[in-house]
């Protein structure tokens, strides 16, 4: 973490967690907290992904959505590669303080890097048995991952 002091209190009892004013995130194993993103507008789940410390407080002290990427294992603010940043509106979280939700103001023309509005552009067909086959839902691609991020995608 930065030199700034943390913003985070320490974790005391479930009811001080719970029903308290200090924000004291449970960080899992891997000093991740799961993050949902929806559209402050619809409402629409846009991404799910992790924040650790750092990009908590980031996103907190700039109002811009930042994340920590578990596969490059590094810190990254949503936009900074493809334009496609993300203002935060309101920021909640969970009765265990273990989750985090944003609602936001998305720029451009998605949040998903297949080039999708949403990452959530698939349902998964319920009350069948046996393989599962997807279903596409809303899953138009609104820009051209390959030229936004230049790579195949």
């Amino acid at each position: 973490m930065s030199d700034e002091r943390s913003p985070f209190a320490p974790r005391g009892s479930t009811d001080e967690v719970e029903e308290g004013r200090a924000l004291a995130p449970k960080f899992d194993a891997d000093g991740l907290v799961t993050c949902v993103a929806t559209d402050a507008r619809s409402g629409d789940v846009l991404m799910v992904a992790h924040m650790n410390a750092e990009a908590l407080r980031q996103t907190i002290a700039t109002g811009q959505a930042w994340y920590f990427s578990r596969s490059r294992r590094t810190l990254w603010r949503k936009g900074e590669s493809s334009g496609h940043a993300q203002r935060v509106v309101e920021m909640r979280i969970d009765c265990d303080q273990d989750a985090v939700w944003i609602k936001v103001e998305q720029e451009g023309a998605g949040a998903c890097h297949t080039g999708r509005r949403s990452c959530f552009y698939r349902a998964v067909p319920l009350g069948k048995s046996g393989a599962v086959t997807l279903e596409f839902r809303d899953g138009e691609r609104t820009f051209d991952p390959n030229v936004v991020y230049g790579k195949k995608k």
